[in-house]
């Protein structure tokens, strides 16, 4: 009998030389993001205020693949390429004939997948001479990503944290200011955006559209300093697709393929970085992966959301962006996967499931955390609340594999670990977390105020 193999690795010679940008494949281009105010299509030049033109040409590029460059590269090594591992020890105590795969991310410098698109904006921020960047974040992954990735470029780096993560992960405070950032509570007083929400909610918990809002504030009124952004846009979406691309030699290696692919997804590169390249294989190969992507109950816009177009963030500071959506002002219930409290879901990841390319599925807290739970005990790793969403999904399609009585693969994105999300896992022992069902007016409420916006 042959011995059992947990861990697929790759060489560093291994590490992509370059990312996939999906818009090459897609079946149908994704609708152009309109300006606020003339609602006319936006140009590199209305993006300018915000972005280096490097990444603004890579948010509209149709080019499949785009090189790497080397210093990104050399930076990748301290971490990548990241291991897989064949959960056996998960599969035992599911009783599944199912075969379970997962990507471990959680071994980056700052505990997540963030970090891959981290060191490639700070680097072409830095190209172009950027001084200081902004941004949001909701638990704090991509902050901390941000924050290591502007050190190692000498970059100053500022944080608005959603103020009920910030409450809730103080040692995300610490370790954001360990590497030289500076984190405010989100909404605060330093900005006009902020001000006028807290003097409507003094009590808000906050949320990642409202943190956007401000970081976009800063940003624009200095002319030395950038914004970036840790989701959504299509650019992100693409670094993040070293995931995928390392999986698919690693499954070969494993001599494996799986017929189902799960992430959870927030605004989108969780879910891109892992499923994109597999998406490749079956647009122009003619492979049959299910690409699940795995939202929280209480922030539902993919499965109860609109495709429409609406802001990327709270104030109307972006450009109108065709998405599924829940409404720019929802307020999404205070759980604790920070990361997925977004009202909508990228463009990419809203084409694509408009065009039945991906399927969604949304899952309660309560259900998330015991099936994270149940997987620290299998597989020796506490997972990221964010995590255990495509864990939760996981469980169910290894019960359903075991009813069916078939062998499926199944991989998913172990996006980060929780280290620093210990709160949480005492607040769901000591049976204070809570399932949250939204009414139909809080489905409909943020929706209503969109119209009059441009329709799709």
């Amino acid at each position: 009998m042959a011995e059992k193999q947990y861990k697929i690795l790759l060489s560093e010679d291994e590490i992509p030389r370059h990312w996939y940008n999906i818009q090459a494949d897609m079946p149908n281009k994704p609708l152009p993001p309109l300006h606020p105010g003339t609602k006319q299509p936006v140009g590199p030049a209305d993006l300018a205020p915000l972005f280096p033109m490097e990444l603004i040409k890579q948010e509209v590029s149709q080019e499949r693949y785009i090189e790497i460059p080397e210093e990104v590269r050399e930076i990748y090594k301290l971490w990548r390429p990241t291991p897989m591992f064949r959960a056996h020890r998960l599969e035992k105590m599911l009783d599944t004939p199912a075969k379970i795969y997962y990507k471990y991310e959680g071994v980056s410098p700052s505990g997540s997948h963030k970090t891959n698109t981290a060191v490639a904006q700070a680097y072409y921020n830095k190209m172009e001479g950027v001084k200081r960047i902004t941004t949001e974040t909701g638990a704090g992954q991509w902050g901390t990503a941000l924050a290591i990735a502007c050190q190692m470029f000498g970059i100053e780096c500022e944080v608005f944290q959603v103020r009920i993560s910030y409450n809730q992960k103080p040692y995300r405070k610490a370790l954001i200011e360990s590497f030289g950032a500076k984190i405010y509570p989100s909404p605060s007083e330093l900005t006009e955006s902020g001000r006028k929400i807290l003097a409507q909610y003094p009590d808000t918990p906050g949320s990642l559209g409202i943190a956007i809002s401000e970081a976009i504030e800063c940003a624009v009124q200095d002319e030395s300093c950038k914004y970036a952004l840790g989701s959504v846009l299509n650019h992100v979406l693409m670094h993040q697709t070293i995931i995928g691309q390392e999986c698919l030699v690693q499954m070969e290696k494993a001599g494996d393929f799986p017929d189902i692919v799960i992430a959870p997804l927030g605004g989108g590169s969780n879910f891109a970085g892992i499923s994109f390249p597999f998406l490749h294989q079956n647009i122009t190969r003619g492979k049959k992966v299910r690409a699940i992507a795995v939202e929280p109950a209480s922030c539902p816009k993919l499965t109860k959301g609109e495709f429409r177009y609406d802001f990327g963030d709270s104030a109307g500071f972006t450009p109108l962006l065709p998405m599924y959506t829940l409404g720019h002002n929802f307020r999404p219930a205070a759980i604790h996967a920070g990361g997925l409290r977004y009202h909508g879901a990228s463009v990419l990841c809203s084409q694509l499931l408009k065009d039945g390319l991906i399927e969604a599925n949304a899952i309660q807290q309560l259900e998330c955390f015991e099936t994270g739970v149940a997987f620290a005990k299998a597989e020796g790793i506490i997972p990221a609340p964010e995590a255990t969403h495509a864990i939760a999904q996981v469980f169910r399609e290894a019960q359903r594999c075991k009813e069916e009585g078939k062998s499926e693969t199944i991989l998913f994105n172990l996006c980060g670990h929780g280290f620093l999300d210990m709160q949480a896992y005492m607040d769901y022992f000591d049976g204070k977390l809570a399932d949250h069902f939204l009414t139909e007016e809080e489905l409909k409420s943020g929706l209503k105020e969109l119209e009059g916006y441009p329709s799709i």
